[in-house]
């Protein structure tokens, strides 16, 4: 494959964005968007992303998997967690995150927009 790195190759049919030095994919089934997302190194969402939303923390329900690096997430209560590729991940609203270390953090991630959380059953904000 010419040493591409088929994980990061351009995909095909797909809604392309980059927002805040995120590179997006989206792709619309039905009422949920599938989205590969990645995020390079040195990102975090309060740098990049805060001014872009125009919210201190970010307000969006995050669920996926990540398949390739680290994130760490903390929410307004200081409650820290770290997701490592390969894993399952679960996000709720009210969070800061960034990439850990020197590669791209690259996650596959289910939505539904606005409804996300009603839609999946999470909690509004992250709690204990």
């Amino acid at each position: 494959m010419n040493g591409t790195d088929m994980l990061l190759a351009p995909l095909k049919r797909t809604d392309h964005r980059e927002i805040g030095g995120i590179e997006l994919d989206i792709v619309r089934t039905g009422a949920c968007r599938i989205k590969r997302m990645i995020y390079p190194p040195g990102f975090r969402w309060s740098t990049h992303m805060k001014p872009v939303a125009g919210t201190d923390l970010c307000m969006h329900a995050h669920v996926g998997f990540l398949v390739r690096g680290r994130i760490q997430i903390e929410y307004g209560d200081g409650c820290r967690l770290e997701f490592t590729a390969p894993e399952a991940v679960s996000i709720e609203p009210g969070h800061d995150g960034w990439v850990v270390g020197d590669q791209a953090a690259v996650m596959i991630e289910f939505d539904f927009e606005r409804d996300t959380v009603s839609r999946l059953g999470m909690p509004e904000a992250h709690c204990h």
